[in-house]
């Protein structure tokens, strides 16, 4: 009797430790990525777009490369895996982090980082089209409505759009729906390959900066300058926004399971919202939390799953 008291007591003290700690990585996670958001529109203020997101992904790459010394992981080999690689690079790095970093020369950090929950919402509708085995149901479909009804509400789109940029908005828009598409490219070409996914991220964050770095001299010219708050901020940007973030996100993936870690994305807006405002004295109507509400709600809708008869994606 008294031998098994310890147990009892001590089973419930390291399943609270265990939780409190996923929850504490998932707390940091939410706040890096929703500082993102602010972290670009620092460095757009003394760098190009271009630049920007080159810098973050030499940064964010360096801690992969580190993590994966580290951990003596090498990188996959095979051309046609290399080539799968390339294009996932471009649809989830390159391309939407170069948009982001260009919509924010013209619109706020908050509605960029609003216009990123709307990932989701991109990624249903796509995936009715794209992905045979995804099939839709009524609440989906329903969540699907109630999210882009929540766009047009953080747009005021019975107000004529007053008052925002439509480029800078679209390519925030246009930046959310390149991760669903890579995404089902990754899918479709790169699942099962055998490759840890920190070796996979490893050499996708590479392409995307050679990517980069092969691009942005075609359309920037070397600063004359180098301002330093704008630098920390794509340092911090990349070291943190991508290179940690990944490595705890991964974390996140093999403890809690995926269901659990995107729940993240839910947060990221809500904190982009709070950083911009308060940090950035950004303006903040009523239509943009109301919105965003929404937006999240629907999207929440979107990834909803039948409780029976169905066999969960491995």
């Amino acid at each position: 009797m008294t031998a098994t008291t310890p147990r009892t007591e001590a089973r419930p003290a390291s399943v609270a430790r265990a939780r409190l700690d996923w929850r504490l990585r998932f707390g940091a996670l939410s706040l890096i990525w929703g500082f993102s958001f602010l972290l670009i529109k620092v460095g757009t203020d003394g760098y190009a777009p271009f630049q920007v997101t080159l810098g973050r992904l030499v940064f964010g790459t360096a801690v992969l490369v580190a993590a994966m010394a580290v951990k003596r992981e090498r990188l996959p080999r095979g051309a046609r895996l290399w080539a799968h690689l390339a294009v996932a690079a471009f649809l989830l790095n390159a391309l939407p982090l170069s948009l982001f970093a260009y919509a924010e020369l013209t619109v706020p950090s908050t509605l960029a980082g609003i216009c990123n929950a709307t990932s989701p919402l991109w990624g249903m509708a796509l995936s009715l089209v794209a992905l045979s085995e995804d099939r839709p149901t009524r609440l989906r479909v329903a969540g699907l409505g109630l999210g882009f009804l929540g766009v047009l509400t953080v747009l005021g789109a019975w107000q004529g759009f007053h008052g925002l940029d439509a480029t800078g908005t679209a390519l925030a828009l246009l930046a959310s729906l390149s991760y669903p598409v890579g995404w089902i490219h990754v899918r479709r070409t790169l699942a099962g390959t055998g490759h840890s996914h920190l070796s996979m991220t490893g050499a996708q964050l590479s392409l995307a900066t050679v990517q980069l770095a092969v691009v942005t001299p075609l359309f920037t010219s070397l600063p004359g300058r180098f301002p330093v708050v704008p630098l920390l901020a794509v340092a911090a940007l990349g070291a943190l926004g991508t290179g940690l973030a990944v490595l705890v996100q991964y974390g996140l993936v093999a403890e809690v399971g995926p269901t659990t870690a995107q729940m993240v994305t839910y947060f990221i807006p809500v904190i982009a919202t709070a950083a911009g405002v308060a940090v950035l004295g950004e303006s903040l109507s009523w239509t943009t939390p109301v919105g965003a509400v929404i937006v999240l709600a629907g999207a929440a809708l979107t990834q909803a799953r039948p409780k029976s008869g169905t066999v969960p994606d491995p």
